[in-house]
């Protein structure tokens, strides 16, 4: 069976990673939009899905095939949600996980909670225009921890708690981490909206 063509917008590796992994089995090829010489968007938008769709229909619409865009992060309960959609530069730019970790950590000195959620949205697009994107998410509970545990993953893994397994998500497999995590959840989601077996996409 040949591999539907689908460009991911973003440049991130380690989500590209991820859902290469998780998309193959499915019959989905994904490519990061810099091989199609395709820049960063902004993002200016106060929700993940807004920007997640965003970001899809200037994917396809730059390289006119169907996008696959994610925007997630790490939601802090007694922050009210930040870092939320800043995650990726929650401490300014150039975009540092050392120092986004270090800051999520400081801003939550003051508090007893560090409960927290990964919150991710995946949108794809058939194409720039699809009046009907497919919509999903998934939501991972853990909490902050103050040190960091772990070598997988990437930024806020090490930070990342979850107590019924006694681990970071750095410290997770990569087959664990894809079963448990948001990504994975809305993955699962995605997938089953766009009824993989049919021609739907």
């Amino acid at each position: 069976m040949a591999l539907r063509q689908v460009v991911l917008a973003s440049g991130n590796k380690g989500k590209l990673k991820e859902l290469r992994e998780m998309l193959a089995p499915a019959g989905l090829e994904i490519f990061p939009q810099s091989e199609f010489g395709v820049p960063e968007t902004d993002e200016p938008y106060q929700t993940f899905v807004e920007n997640a769709l965003h970001k899809a229909r200037h994917a396809s619409r730059l390289t006119g095939l169907a996008a696959l865009a994610d925007d997630s992060g790490i939601c802090a309960d007694a922050l009210g949600g930040a870092p939320g959609v800043m995650s990726a530069i929650y401490a300014g730019l150039p975009s540092s996980d050392l120092r986004n970790n270090q800051k999520l950590v400081f801003d939550l000195l003051p508090f007893e909670s560090r409960s927290a959620c990964f919150y991710c949205v995946l949108v794809y697009v058939r194409h720039p225009d699809d009046p009907q994107p497919v919509i999903a998410d998934g939501i991972w509970r853990g909490q902050i921890i103050s040190e960091p545990l772990g070598k997988n993953g990437f930024g806020y893994d090490p930070h990342f708690f979850i107590p019924e397994l006694g681990k970071t998500a750095a410290e997770l497999f990569p087959d664990e981490k894809n079963r448990l995590s948001h990504r994975g959840q809305a993955l699962r989601a995605l997938l089953q909206k766009l009824q993989i077996s049919s021609n739907s996409f």
